[in-house]
């Protein structure tokens, strides 16, 4: 074994537990084996040749282990980097117990891996495989939290909150998103989680130790997309750095690039960023050298891009590459049931920052129920932080902290309303009653025989035009 770590730098946790364990594992076992990054195999021991039915180790030397041993897990070790300890593999009828380990480079990327075929007394290994799944565990923990904290990611799946159905299913769609290396376009309105899908979908994805990579194309002015998304070259235009400038492209390659608000794209940009998905290539501005990228897209948008193909203002051929996975997440007012979970969990983040002990009863829930939620849980988190500041009770949020900054929320809807043109008297005198309805409604806290009285109508003519309205 000592040939296959030969010259080179270990440094490495794994790779030092690797050469700590190797001979007492070889000791123990049966036969091992060794792969490199395509798992071909670099070495294997005279025994497990002879387990093979090989008369010479030389004859595996080089061969993909699959075509060796064809039940092998050992690529799997190796794509994932996580070791299979004490693993059952059937080879010729015969059910083999295997320890794989992967080992890395000095640079922290996959090299290879390791295999033990072992003996059916384990006893002796139990304590090195235990005290070997804890250092591996750690060094994992320890690699995300650095490889996250360098690439500025805040949400994992996790913070994606929510327990209905309907936040279930997206939870469902953004694993099967996290499991396949292929874009994906995230639909809702604003203000639903967008970004904190995106990121918690890199987050758990096989790019997780890599970049991401996040731009809002709405908030980059159109003349300067170009060298946002791929980068300048020294002197390419007037006013231009000396220095080669990487675009959004070359800072995400390897990881996940997400595109927000990606139908305010203007069309000229639309059709390099097709090419740049297409081909894996970019051209930085004023640069004639081609630069190759690797990068996984996930785009986000509130915008109905297919009305956006029929108008000719967004290509069907983009919105076709993009819309590999589709993952639409639905408004805060079609899973009203996650409001309980989701006022807990943003409550907790926001008397974090100030020092306050928060809480919101059973009828404050209910109250935030009554409102129709234009902007959803960004909407949610600023009227649950201006209740807070306004709350007479401590910080104990009820209904009618509540009911007070939710007043407010509809009065200022109202009077931000745009001028519409001409429409039917009827229907502006039906839509008129149907508002003032509401409001009673939300005054009164749902109390239908407080709102008649307001309305000055009786308690049976409301109900009547309740269930005209329904």
């Amino acid at each position: 074994m000592s040939q296959l770590f030969a010259g080179k730098n270990k440094s490495g946790l794994t790779r030092e537990l690797i050469e700590a364990l190797f001979p007492m594992f070889e000791e123990a076992s049966a036969g091992a084996i060794a792969v490199d990054r395509q798992t071909r195999i670099t070495w294997i021991n005279h025994s497990y040749s002879q387990l093979l039915g090989l008369d010479d180790p030389a004859q595996a030397v080089g061969r993909p282990v699959q075509q060796v041993i064809p039940q092998t897990r050992m690529p799997e070790v190796v794509e994932t980097g996580k070791p299979l300890l004490l693993d059952i593999m059937e080879h010729n009828r015969q059910q083999l117990v295997v320890t794989r380990l992967p080992y890395y480079d000095d640079k922290g990327e996959i090299e290879g891996a390791v295999a033990f075929v072992l003996y059916d007394d384990l006893q002796p290994l139990t304590p090195l495989v235990s005290k070997y799944r804890r250092l591996h565990q750690d060094l994992a923990a320890a690699r995300k939290a650095l490889a996250r904290k360098a690439r500025g990611t805040r949400y994992s799946l996790g913070d994606f909150v929510g327990a209905s159905p309907a936040a279930l299913e997206v939870k469902r769609r953004a694993r099967l998103a996290a499991g396949r290396d292929m874009p994906v376009l995230l639909l809702g309105e604003t203000g639903t989680g967008k970004e904190v899908l995106a990121q918690a979908i890199h987050t758990v994805s096989a790019r997780a130790d890599r970049p991401f990579v996040g731009v809002n194309v709405a908030a980059v002015p159109e003349n300067l997309l170009e060298a946002e998304f791929f980068g300048v070259a020294p002197g390419a235009y007037t006013g231009a750095d000396r220095r080669t400038r990487d675009g959004k492209f070359q800072l995400a390659n390897g990881g996940t690039l997400f595109l927000d608000e990606v139908g305010d794209m203007p069309l000229p940009l639309q059709a390099k960023l097709l090419r740049a998905l297409q081909e894996g290539e970019i051209e930085p501005l004023g640069s004639n050298k081609v630069v190759q990228v690797d990068v996984r897209v996930i785009a986000a948008t509130s915008q109905n891009l297919e009305a956006m193909i029929a108008q000719g203002s967004f290509r069907s051929d983009l919105y076709y590459r993009l819309n590999v996975l589709e993952i639409t997440i639905p408004p805060l007012r079609d899973r009203l049931a996650d409001l309980g979970v989701l006022c807990e969990a943003l409550i907790g983040e926001i008397c974090e920052g100030q020092g306050l002990r928060g809480e919101i009863t059973d009828a404050g829930v209910a109250a935030l129920g009554s409102y129709d939620w234009p902007g959803n849980i960004r909407e949610l988190r600023n009227v649950l932080e201006r209740a807070l500041t306004m709350s007479e009770d401590g910080d104990l949020l009820d209904a009618d902290a509540i009911f007070k900054v939710l007043q407010r929320s509809r009065s200022r809807a109202v009077s931000a309303m745009v001028p519409r043109s001409v429409r039917p008297l009827a229907r502006i005198m039906a839509e008129a009653e149907a508002q003032a309805i509401e409001e009673a409604l939300l005054v009164s806290r749902g109390n239908r025989t407080r709102a008649a009285k307001l309305l000055g109508i009786s308690r049976s003519v409301l109900y009547e035009k309740l269930a005209k309205m329904s």
